[in-house]
């Protein structure tokens, strides 16, 4: 059976960071040189090659141009490796890993986002093992075919769906939690993936990518003491056409009529509002609580167990696919890629 071939793609963040002998201070590592650094990368049974932004950027510069910059080097290189591996800072990983899910659709081979809390030079540093790992998991085949073929998001361990994904952590190695689905596979003496877990392209259809991004898109997370004032200031600002309100528990909020009222007010505006709980894990559950009912009746969309990522990045995939507004509510509340139950 002919070697895997598997495509690292560096955007940027501390994993492509070498910290200097001398003066301590970090650069950006020359990932043609990987080998040099991880001379681990040699004993794998794969490939691998290597291509990186232009500019390296740091991950909290992120923006939706840059997502369809990823897709676009994907796309271009599709047919030629058999996994890709994205070098990414771990800030905004679940939000690039949400929207490549949705942007490429029907994948056939693996899209393995991972990074790490510290520089691969560092004495303790993550990174390696994180990198290793995530090509050993990008290069999986079985009969010939990739095992995994999705967008999944490795940290610490563990290979997540990349849209069921939040970082909770900004000290700890285990950066990322998915408490809404189990992990994809888990590294331990051996990498066990759990298969029927896995998602699987749609028999006969080619992989499609999408590159139109709507950007007019919030949140708004509920907090005791929000105003009446404070409310209409985001959910009638210019241009706005979609929210994810972020709620209390199962999809709880006030009952005071005025809250009721601004948001039926801005319905009737044409602005889509999604209903996500705040919780890390869990579900809405419109209409189970009395202070929820009042949302169920004026049409929120129900956002389920989604995370407030994957969320905005469906949003984004929708309104930038023009979906219509008499579908968009059943589209928005059917599974795509894995994102929602």
């Amino acid at each position: 059976m002919a070697r895997s071939k598997i495509l690292l793609l560096y955007t940027g963040g501390t994993i492509g960071m070498v910290k200097h002998p001398e003066t301590g201070t970090l650069k950006a590592f020359n990932f043609d040189a990987i080998a040099e650094q991880i001379p681990e990368l040699k004993l794998l049974d794969c490939d691998t090659e290597c291509i990186s932004f232009e500019t390296p950027i740091d991950s909290s510069d992120i923006d939706p141009s840059l997502w369809v910059t990823m897709v676009d080097m994907i796309e271009t290189q599709y047919e030629s490796f058999d996994g890709f591996v994205i070098l990414h800072g771990s800030d905004t990983m679940s939000y690039s890993a949400a929207a490549l899910s949705f942007m490429c659709e029907n994948l056939s081979k693996p899209v393995i986002f991972t990074g790490s809390q510290l520089p691969i030079g560092d004495l303790r540093t993550d990174a390696k093992e994180n990198l290793i790992t995530s090509i050993q998991l990008a290069a999986l085949k079985e009969n010939g075919q990739p095992v995994i073929q999705e967008v999944g998001l490795y940290f610490e361990y563990k290979l997540y769906r990349g849209n069921r994904t939040t970082k909770i952590n900004a000290a700890h190695f285990e950066a990322f939690e998915s408490l809404n689905y189990a992990p994809l596979a888990q590294s331990g003496v051996s990498l066990e993936v759990s298969k029927s877990l896995l998602l699987k392209p749609q028999k006969g259809k080619q992989p499609k990518f999408h590159k139109k991004m709507d950007q007019s898109v919030g949140v708004l997370k509920l907090f005791p003491g929000i105003s009446p004032s404070f409310m209409r200031s985001v959910l009638f600002s210019e241009g706005l056409k979609a929210v994810v309100l972020e709620t209390y528990g199962a999809g709880n909020a006030p009952t005071a009529p005025w809250f009721i009222a601004i948001l039926s007010e801005a319905i009737q505006n044409d602005l889509i509002i999604v209903n996500v709980t705040q919780c890390s894990g869990g579900s809405v559950l419109m209409g189970h609580y009395e202070a929820s009912k009042g949302l169920e009746k004026i049409q929120l969309l129900n956002g389920k167990d989604i995370s407030t990522e994957a969320a905005l990045a469906k949003l984004m995939y929708l309104l930038g696919s023009g979906v219509s507004k008499g579908t968009f509510k059943t589209i928005f509340e059917t599974s795509l890629r894995g994102e929602m139950q």
